[in-house]
């Protein structure tokens, strides 16, 4: 009982020593400082103000397409990919809250219950007494306490780098979600262009059939030869082999956005449609908004985080561990009428240390695994941001070129159905042949088609600049 003064004393020490800053570095949010102030070539885009924070689930409403957002809804709910992010992020939260429970003391309670009988032939203790059998019962509930004492913060440090690879989980389940968003309206706008390229080639179809009636009916007059009747023939049959191939490539895409949105291929079907209108006008910002943005950016910079608080966890094991155990209080008592009473008050404080004095280099080696990992994860967290910016200037760059192809493609379009209608014409009066009439329709045919295949274009780079861009902004007040 002497004793119970200084182990009460050095109890308290520690538990001032734990309230101490914790043992490693502390960390420090990575800073960029050799980011560029603007994007190349990028003069006409909007700034926006960016917060990470921010709801990006609906990105996709900019497109003002009803039959997408269904599908991206269905995304959402139902998604086996999403949903396997999602539950690997709920593993990494309650892992977090195993870290944490080790911060406060360990608190269990337990009853033991016996009744033994002794034997009267047992070796004596007292040769001038003899032995009797007993028979005897014995109540014993206790409180338990386990604490270990975090006097250098390791426990601390411990607790930071799971919380922050729950963090981290957080963020790469909000990046799958934007990638299977993005990758659903990417599929989504690939099979729109390829709906309105078999809309262009029936209507190419129908028209070379009438021109096939015209032909036959020339050939029988002998106003065309036979030549003339086969050059129309084998252009209908080209553009029909052409309109099979395309929906080849439909169902493709339509089976991609039944599993993509959560459905069996075998029962999905989507109608016929076009495209939207036109792309929304996607505000850039500057590239140092990136930062903010993107869910793969912060889920790096989170790892960086758990990988230095790891350093603190590995550098603890230089110095002893301080354990409150075995710790208890409790009765114990033969009487259950006498078990609650100060007589049968039983109790024991006791404090554990415990310290390395040889690992032939485990320790050190230990503490160098650590720091690798932080280097290795600050070189992750660089090559996430140049790579979303190269993915950004990349979208920007590509988005500016197809503007400007399509204006350039539409005019052309013009210009050969010009050039179309006055051989159907001159067709008509006989004074061009068939297969003048042939090439130029093959050639409204592949011009047509090329400006269908740039507006697709424009649609799905458009979802890549938003996926650059993290899937979301603020637009500015």
């Amino acid at each position: 009982m002497r004793t119970t003064p200084a182990l009460l004393s050095a109890t308290v020490l520690l538990a001032t020593l734990a309230a101490c800053s914790a043992i490693g570095p502390d960390y420090q949010r990575p800073t960029m400082t050799d980011l560029p102030a603007n994007w190349q070539g990028s003069g006409s885009w909007h700034t926006a103000s960016p917060a990470d924070q921010q709801a990006k689930q609906a990105w996709w409403q900019q497109f003002g397409d009803a039959t997408l957002n269904r599908l991206e809804a269905d995304c959402i709910a139902s998604n086996a990919t999403l949903k396997l992010a999602l539950a690997r992020l709920q593993q990494a939260q309650a892992q977090a809250g195993i870290h944490a429970a080790a911060s406060l003391p360990s608190v269990s309670t337990g009853a033991s219950i016996s009744r033994s009988r002794i034997s009267a032939e047992r070796p004596l203790t007292n040769y001038q007494s003899s032995n009797s059998s007993t028979i005897q019962n014995d109540y014993k509930p206790t409180l338990n306490v386990s604490y270990e004492f975090d006097w250098l913060g390791r426990v601390r440090r411990d607790v930071e780098s799971a919380r922050a690879s729950a963090a981290q989980s957080q963020a790469d389940s909000e990046n799958v979600r934007l990638l299977l968003t993005a990758q659903l309206a990417s599929a989504y706008f690939q099979l729109r262009q390829l709906d309105e390229e078999s809309r262009l080639l029936q209507q190419s179809i129908q028209l070379q059939q009438k021109v096939l009636q015209l032909t036959e009916i020339r050939h029988r007059e002998g106003l065309d030869a036979a030549s003339a009747l086969a050059t129309q023939q084998a252009s209908l049959q080209a553009a029909q082999a052409q309109l099979s191939l395309l929906g080849n490539q439909r169902q493709q895409q339509q089976d991609q956005l039944a599993t993509l949105s959560g459905h069996p291929a075998s029962g999905f079907q989507l109608e016929a449609a076009t495209l939207p209108a036109r792309p929304p006008q996607i505000p850039a910002g500057v590239p140092a908004d990136l930062l903010q943005r993107r869910p793969d950016i912060a889920s790096a910079e989170r790892a960086m985080a758990a990988a230095n608080a790891q350093i603190g966890v590995a550098n603890a094991a230089w110095f002893p561990q301080f354990t409150l155990s075995p710790s208890y209080i409790g009765y114990e008592s033969a009487q259950l009428a006498k078990l609650i009473s100060a007589p049968a008050l039983v109790w024991a404080l006791g404090l554990q240390a415990g310290q390395t004095l040889f690992d032939n280099g485990k320790t050190r080696a230990g503490i160098n695994y650590a720091e690798a990992g932080y280097q290795a994860a600050a070189a992750s967290y660089r090559q996430t941001v140049l790579q979303a910016m190269q993915e950004t200037q990349d979208a920007l760059f590509t988005l500016q070129g197809l503007s400007q192809a399509s204006q350039q493609q539409g005019l052309a379009v013009s210009s050969q159905q010009h050039a179309y209608d006055i051989s159907l014409l001159r067709y008509h009066e006989g004074l061009d042949n068939a297969l003048t009439l042939a090439i130029n329709q093959q050639s409204l045919l592949s011009a047509q088609r090329l400006q269908s295949q740039l507006r697709g274009s424009q649609f799905v780079w458009s979802v890549n600049l938003l996926k650059a861009l993290g899937g979301g902004w603020q637009a500015p007040t």
